[in-house]
C-alpha cells in the first residue's frame, strides 16, 4: 500500500520538494535556491525556466534521498507563491516574459489611476475580497500583455496562456495537458468572484484580460492528472493544489472558524478561518478562499506582510551585518526588548492593513551607540510589530484569535517567538512539523486520493511541539508598540 505523499513546495527564494510519510512525518527534502532579478526599483521577477529546473533538481534530490519507491507515492500536491504572474505559449509552454513576482510594485501607478473612481475599489472587493493594489495579479498581467512585442493580440487567438505558479508548474509536470488552478490560488487574482466561484466577466474587462488565457478553477482537492512518467520514472497522480498560505492553513489543521496561523517566510501572513461565511473586513485586511473541497467552499481573514524573512535576508546579503540567520537569536538576546532602534522594512511598500505601495524603508533611532545587534534584533522586532498591527485590525473586524499557530523557517528562533507572544498578549504554539506548508498541499492530495477520509482524520495528525506564554506587562507592551506606530508614520509621510 503507498505510504508517501510528495509536495511540491515552491516559494518565493527556493523550490523545495518534501516527502511525507501518510502520517504527517518528513521522510526527506531535497531544496534548490534560485536567482532574484530586480530590474528597476520596486520591480521584482523570477525566471519560469529557472523555477522550473530547481522544482525538478529538488524533487530528484528529495526521491533520492528517501528511500522511498515511486509506487510507493499514493499522489502529490502542489503549493507555491501567490499572485506571482506567468504567461507561456500553448505550442511550446515557453514564457515569454519573466515571472512578475507578488513583491512587485510596477503597477502602483496604475492602480492610483483605477482608484480615482471612488465607487471602483469597493465594487471590486465586493466580488473578489481584495484590495486594488499591485501585490495581485491582474495588473501584472495586463502589463505583460501591453508590454511583450505581440502578446495582447496572441492572447485574443488563444496562443497563450496564463498562470500563477501553481498553474505553470501543473502544465509542465504534466507535460501540458492540464491547465488548472484551485480556488484559493483564484481568489488571489483580482478576477475571480469568490462567491459566485467563477473568473468574472466584469473584472476581465476591466483590466482587459481575454478569457482565452485563463485556466479551469478545481477544488483544492480534486483530480489534477498526473505527473509525466519522463520526469521522475513513473507517473504520480496529482490531488492537491493551494496557494502556500491556504496550504499552511491546512497543514496547522485551523479546520474551525477563529482558528488561526501566521507564517513566517519571505513575506509573513497572519490567515484565520471564518468558516462558510466571507466575512468583509472594515480595517482593509483581504477575504480570500482558505480552500475549497467537495465543492464547499471555505473563507479566510488575511493579512499580508511583504517583508519579514526577507528583512533578514537583506541584514545579511545587503548589508553583511550577519552571515548567517541563525546568528541573530544570539544577537537579540543580547540586546533586549528595549532597543531604541525602529526598523521599518518597507522595501516594496507596505502590506496590510496600511496598503501603501510608495512608501519606503527606514531605520530610526540610530546613535553612536548603534551597532550591528541593535540593527538585527529592530529587523526580527518589525516583524512582530507587523503581525500586531494585523492582530489590531482583525480585533477591529470582530474577530480575534484566542490563540496563533505559527510556521515558517523564522520560528526556529526562540527570541522571536516569545517576544511575538509577548507583542501580541496571546499565547503561540509551534507545531511538530514546522513544513506546514507542504504538509498542506500532502494532506490535499492525500485527501483527494482516499489516504484520509475528511479533515478529522487529517487534524488527528496535528502535534504540538513548543508553546510560548506572553509575560510582558500591558503597559509596556503597548510603549512598544507605539513606538512601532510612530516609526510607521514617520515613513508614511516621507518625514
Amino acid at each position: 500500500m503507498p505510504r508517501c505523499l510528495l509536495s511540491f513546495d515552491q516559494g518565493t527564494t527556493s523550490s523545495r520538494a518534501i516527502l511525507f510519510s501518510t502520517e504527517g512525518q518528513i521522510l526527506a527534502t531535497g531544496q534548490r535556491e534560485f536567482t532574484q532579478h530586480f530590474p528597476k526599483p520596486g520591480w521584482v521577477e523570477h525566471d519560469p525556466e529557472e523555477i522550473w529546473q530547481s522544482t525538478l533538481a529538488s524533487t530528484r534530490e528529495a526521491l533520492a534521498a528517501s528511500g522511498c519507491a515511486l509506487s510507493d507515492i499514493a499522489a502529490a500536491g502542489i503549493t507555491n507563491q501567490r499572485e506571482t504572474t506567468i504567461v507561456w505559449e500553448r505550442a511550446s509552454g515557453k514564457p515569454v516574459y519573466n515571472a512578475i513576482v507578488w513583491q512587485d510594485r510596477r503597477t502602483a501607478d496604475v492602480c492610483q489611476q483605477l482608484k480615482a473612481d471612488a465607487e471602483l475599489e469597493p465594487r471590486i472587493a465586493a466580488k473578489t475580497g481584495l484590495l486594488l493594489d499591485p501585490y495581485f495579479s491582474a495588473t501584472k498581467l495586463a502589463w505583460i500583455l501591453d508590454n511583450v512585442d505581440g502578446a495582447r493580440e496572441r492572447a485574443e487567438r488563444g496562443e497563450l496562456a496564463f498562470g500563477t505558479v501553481d498553474t505553470f508548474l501543473l502544465w509542465r509536470l504534466t507535460g501540458g495537458k492540464v491547465h488548472a488552478t484551485d480556488a484559493s490560488n483564484a481568489s488571489r487574482t483580482l478576477l475571480f468572484n469568490i462567491h459566485s466561484q467563477q473568473w468574472d466577466e466584469e473584472l476581465l474587462q476591466l483590466f482587459r484580460i481575454p478569457a482565452a488565457l485563463l485556466p479551469e478553477v478545481k477544488d483544492s482537492a480534486a483530480d489534477y492528472g498526473r505527473v509525466d512518467s519522463s520526469l521522475f520514472g513513473a507517473e504520480i497522480a496529482i490531488g492537491g493544489v493551494a496557494g502556500d498560505q491556504q496550504a499552511a492553513l491546512v497543514g496547522q489543521a485551523c479546520f474551525r472558524p477563529g482558528m488561526a496561523k501566521s507564517t513566517y517566510g519571505t513575506g509573513c501572513f497572519m490567515v484565520m478561518n471564518t468558516g462558510n461565511e466571507a466575512l468583509k473586513s472594515t480595517h482593509r485586511l483581504l477575504t480570500t478562499v482558505a480552500y475549497r473541497i467537495n465543492g464547499e467552499t471555505t473563507y479566510a481573514l488575511e493579512g499580508s506582510i511583504f517583508m519579514a524573512g526577507a528583512t533578514i535576508q537583506w541584514i545579511r546579503d545587503g548589508l553583511n551585518l550577519i552571515s548567517s540567520a541563525c546568528e541573530t537569536q544570539s544577537l537579540a538576546e543580547a540586546t533586549g526588548y528595549e532597543n531604541p532602534v525602529y526598523m521599518v522594512p518597507a522595501f516594496t511598500g507596505l502590506g496590510a492593513p496600511y496598503w501603501d505601495p510608495q512608501a519606503r524603508g527606514a531605520i530610526m533611532g540610530l546613535t553612536r551607540d548603534t551597532g550591528i545587534k541593535e540593527i538585527v534584533t529592530a529587523g526580527l522586532q518589525a516583524v512582530c510589530y507587523q503581525t500586531r498591527d494585523l492582530l489590531e485590525a482583525m480585533a477591529l473586524d470582530g474577530v480575534e484569535p484566542a490563540q496563533l499557530r505559527v510556521d515558517g523557517g523564522m520560528v526556529v528562533n526562540g527570541w522571536l517567538v516569545q517576544f511575538l507572544a509577548d507583542v501580541l498578549g496571546i499565547p503561540i504554539a509551534c507545531p511538530k512539523v514546522t513544513e506546514t506548508t507542504a504538509l498542506g498541499a500532502a494532506f490535499l492530495a492525500g485527501l483527494q486520493v482516499g489516504v484520509y477520509q475528511s479533515l478529522d482524520d487529517v487534524e488527528a495528525f496535528w502535534v504540538h511541539d513548543r508553546a510560548y506564554q506572553p509575560k510582558l506587562e500591558e503597559s509596556q507592551r503597548q510603549h512598544l508598540y507605539e513606538g512601532w506606530l510612530n516609526a510607521v508614520q514617520r515613513v508614511r509621510c516621507g518625514s
